[in-house]
């Protein structure tokens, strides 16, 4: 058995001491719905845990101007069913109930979401190679069964797919990060936030050693009331995405003004899509147009033996999505 340290802090500062003194064996734990399982794998294994429920991160704020401010510690199940959320922003609130079980989503936290680790099987098995779990090992899932993984922003040393349905909603709606480490606070742009693979599939984010999530907020929006997400998955009680879709649309007399459009299950990061957004901007909102933006957020697919059909999949999901928003089903 291995022996694990553990404190719990009662704010910020007291959390960020302890990670910084041991910064690379140290694990934060909230919820634990995500490290606690990796921990049983052995793909985790820190030396530390530190506590932060005890933090004062856990309300949504209304900001000047209509904003939301949102706590690291915000249960997903409170943040789901917050009236401004469901009101300015339903596309988060129903990523949100369509991820987990309601027992995980009302233990899991904002930033653990954020964080939450691929559900890749090589990933999760240690008996098996993985670069992002062990850099350099290679990875078993290139020529393995790869049917759940990614055909967007894959490399040659990754294809795991990140997994979290929050994040899709939450890169489509412009959201940013607000960290707090050793050199200071700073302000992350959602998209930006996560990595794609490339050469070192180990780096995820550019959350750097040391520092913490505070809070995310999002803009407020002129059209995101009128937004939807969209998942499909090979059971509808509870499984993560095949692919899904989180979309918004400004529409005037069936004009579309303005768009966000981002996918899940198909990309190694939560995927927004510019290229669909530029094919819908300025055109008629139909279902030939929506079928034009879904080519255009496929197009850079590369798929493996057994994930060609998440192509179609994302595409047709993506045609729902736009149309239930539009309102033409």
């Amino acid at each position: 058995m291995r022996a694990i340290d553990y404190v719990a802090v009662q704010d910020a500062p007291a959390a960020l001491e302890k990670l910084s003194a041991r910064p690379m064996e140290t694990s934060l734990v909230a919820g634990g719905t995500n490290l606690l399982d990796l921990m049983k794998l052995h793909v985790r294994n820190p030396a530390l845990l530190v506590d932060i429920n005890g933090l004062p991160l856990d309300q949504v704020e209304e900001l000047e101007g209509g904003a939301l401010r949102i706590g690291t510690l915000v249960r997903n199940s409170d943040l789901a069913n917050h009236r401004l959320v469901r009101e300015r922003y339903p596309v988060l609130s129903q990523a949100l109930l369509a991820g987990a079980s309601p027992q995980l989503r009302n233990m899991a936290t904002l930033g653990g979401n954020i964080l939450q680790r691929t559900r890749c099987a090589y990933f999760r098995d240690v008996s098996q190679a993985c670069n992002k779990r062990e850099p350099g090992t290679g990875c078993a899932a290139l020529e393995g069964y790869n049917r759940m993984h990614a055909v967007l922003g894959t490399s040659n040393q990754c294809i795991a797919a990140n997994p979290s349905d929050m994040n899709v909603a939450l890169v489509a709606l412009d959201a940013s990060i607000q960290l707090r480490g050793p050199e200071g606070e700073r302000d992350v742009p959602f998209a930006a936030f996560h990595l794609e693979p490339g050469t070192h599939p180990e780096r995820e984010t550019v959350l750097k050693p040391g520092e913490l999530i505070t809070h995310v907020t999002l803009p407020a929006s002129g059209f995101a009331s009128r937004s939807r997400y969209v998942k499909v998955r090979d059971r509808a009680s509870y499984a993560f995405a095949l692919a899904s879709a989180a979309v918004a649309l400004q529409l005037e007399e069936g004009t579309i003004q303005d768009a966000r459009v981002a996918l899940g299950g198909v990309g190694t990061r939560p995927w927004r899509s510019t290229e669909a957004e530029a094919v819908l901007i300025g055109q008629k909102a139909d279902e030939v147009r929506f079928k034009a933006a879904a080519a255009a957020a496929l197009k850079g697919a590369k798929t493996r033996t057994h994930n060609a059909f998440k192509v179609d999949l994302a595409r047709r999901t993506l045609v729902r999505a736009l149309s239930l928003t539009a309102g033409l089903v």
